[in-house]
């Protein structure tokens, strides 16, 4: 039992290593399975397919900014809408940093991005997710009478997460600006805490929501 949990867990390791190097796009599953020490069926009985294997990449090797959002939408607890929001976007800048290397090669070839989206869309799962559930989190927040109840939703969650997407953008055009993942993280949290107030706050003197 433990043998299959090492394996999967070294699949995981190599996989999420090679898709950083070379992309997805240009990682195959015999590469993997050979960087983790198996054979290809052997990789095969842990991961139905490479959109399997990334998905579970996604969701256990990077930042968990999924099950932070769900938590939140079912009970903030005493964290004011302005720190949930906060925690969220810095969650969410951290992922897409470490997702953004591994994806942005399916770009480059039009017909493999068509035959991805659609084993995510056969997965149940998708970019599109994430949104989506911020935005339900927002209405949420709007039935405690937490947000205001005349602001959209959804254009608040593109414009939150739109903005983690640009700082993880440049993070990787300009390169690290820090030498280690702490100050990284304390840098990250300080955009997070700029974005959200603006956006809790408002830009016009008249624009507030508690």
């Amino acid at each position: 039992m433990s043998r299959g949990i090492d394996t999967r867990a070294r699949i995981l390791e190599a996989a999420e290593l090679l898709m950083r190097e070379s992309g997805l796009a240009r990682t195959t599953t015999k590469e993997i399975a050979r960087a983790a020490g198996c054979s290809e069926p052997a990789l095969y009985r842990h991961f139905a397919s490479k959109e399997d294997l990334l998905v579970a990449v996604l969701q256990e090797r990077l930042p968990a900014f999924g099950s932070l959002i769900s938590q939140f939408t079912v009970d903030p607890g005493d964290r004011s809408l302005h720190d949930c929001l906060v925690d969220i976007a810095v969650e969410t800048t951290l992922f897409y940093e470490g997702s953004f290397a591994i994806n942005v090669s399916l770009f480059s070839d039009p017909a493999l991005l068509r035959r991805h989206r659609a084993a995510l869309s056969a997965l149940g799962t998708g970019p599109h997710l994430p949104l989506q559930d911020l935005a339900a989190l927002l209405r949420a927040e709007q039935t405690r009478g937490r947000m205001n109840p005349d602001v959209d939703p959804d254009s608040t969650a593109a414009a939150l997460m739109g903005a983690c997407f640009q700082r993880a953008f440049l993070h990787h055009f300009h390169g690290p600006t820090v030498p280690d993942a702490d100050n990284h993280r304390k840098q990250v949290r300080e955009f997070a805490t700029g974005v959200v107030r603006a956006l809790v706050t408002g830009i016009a003197p008249s624009s507030h929501i508690d």
